[in-house]
């Protein structure tokens, strides 16, 4: 960081309120696209049983589309950071079918990756809260969601189906809250620069590389050869806190509520209605996202359900190095270890939910 500090600017700096995603973020495939993942969905189901893992660009082949993707690398690292597509039919792909395709796209944007110390590649958005004993992290419950950002590059979501009323995937630019801050309290945003300690998920820190809470601080602002990335993770940074790993001081609390403050207004949000087929991706280091509260059906099979893909983008530069602890390369192949065969396919995990449905009552 150096001495003064600038604001991000250009494109990625983009204000919600100013924003139509109809307009400025969405890509409704064309019939010839359609039809050209329908041929490499053909083709890879050619090739026998294929486990997600085994979906590669060479199994899963496209050729506009496929273009399309590698666009859209420069569009999430160096534009808005997200992208909305659309037109995949919810009524010719079965679920199966539709996570196969949706594996094939993330090949041909990145490498696929696991997401946990369970090891999937494959993650499933649905509220589960009332079928498990145990406390459940937000996405498998129906409660809103604080800003924030997820592991590595490239976070995505498939709507498979939509709540019976609410939730909106809720997302801002990190960059925009990075240029307010410099602009109106330059003193929180170098706090931001030095980061502070984030706890990690007692699973996935076992399973993985054994840290509970980072060995550094984490920033959650950066620049690297002049590249802004942002690193937010608060409610875990606050847990390592409570739990004594660090004494966090008033301006780091006041930095955090700011940058909490300002995401989450109405001028830096932009909510968008994730419809069933449509794909959301997002660049984590650009875009926090959050959701709104939503009213589910009690049958668990009528809820809203998305599924979720983790992608590393070989061709981006790695983030800067005091972003690098939350989210180590070295878990990913020992998180893989954990995983089995075809078990993310959402038949597969649907009818393992349900049986737990029909225990329950």
């Amino acid at each position: 960081m150096t001495d003064t500090l600038t604001p991000v600017g250009g494109r990625s700096a983009w204000l919600g309120s100013t924003l139509d995603y109809r307009q400025d973020g969405l890509w409704q495939l064309s019939d010839d696209e359609l039809a050209e993942i329908d041929t490499a969905l053909t083709t890879l189901k050619g090739h026998g049983d294929l486990d997600l893992t085994e979906i590669t660009a060479a199994t899963f082949p496209l050729h506009a589309v496929g273009d399309f993707l590698a666009r859209l690398r420069d569009e999430l690292r160096t534009g808005r950071g997200f992208v909305l597509i659309r037109g995949l039919s919810r009524e010719k792909y079965g679920d199966d079918d539709l996570a196969r395709i949706y594996c094939g796209l993330g090949a041909h944007l990145g490498d696929v990756i696991p997401q946990s110390g369970n090891g999937e590649v494959l993650g499933h958005v649905l509220n589960v809260a009332d079928l498990v004993d145990e406390k459940v992290r937000g996405y498998r419950s129906a409660q809103s969601m604080n800003m924030h950002c997820d592991g590595h590059d490239v976070v995505s979501l498939l709507c498979l189906r939509a709540a019976k009323e609410g939730g909106a995937s809720r997302i801002a630019s990190a960059a925009a809250v990075h240029d307010r801050m410099v602009e109106t309290n330059p003193e929180l945003a170098r706090v931001l620069y030095d980061g502070m300690p984030v706890m990690r998920g007692q699973m996935d820190a076992e399973r993985g590389d054994g840290k509970i809470v980072t060995s550094d601080n984490v920033a959650l602002f950066a620049r690297a050869d002049g590249e802004f990335s942002s690193c937010v993770h608060v409610a875990q940074t606050r847990d390592a806190a409570r739990a004594g790993h660090f004494d966090i001081t008033p301006e780091q609390e006041a930095a955090l509520d700011l940058f909490c403050e300002l995401s989450a207004s109405p001028e830096f949000y932009l909510d968008m209605s994730i419809a069933p087929g449509d794909i959301q991706f997002l660049n984590n280091r650009l875009i926090v996202h959050g959701r709104t509260p939503y009213v589910d059906h009690d049958d668990v099979n009528q809820r809203r359900h998305l599924m979720r893909l983790w992608v590393n983008i070989p061709s981006w530069p790695r983030r800067p190095a005091n972003q690098q602890d939350v989210y180590s390369m070295d878990d990913l192949p020992l998180w893989a270890r954990f995983r089995t065969p075809f078990m993310e396919l959402p038949e597969t995990y649907m009818a393992e939910v349900t049986a737990k449905q029909a225990a329950v009552v």
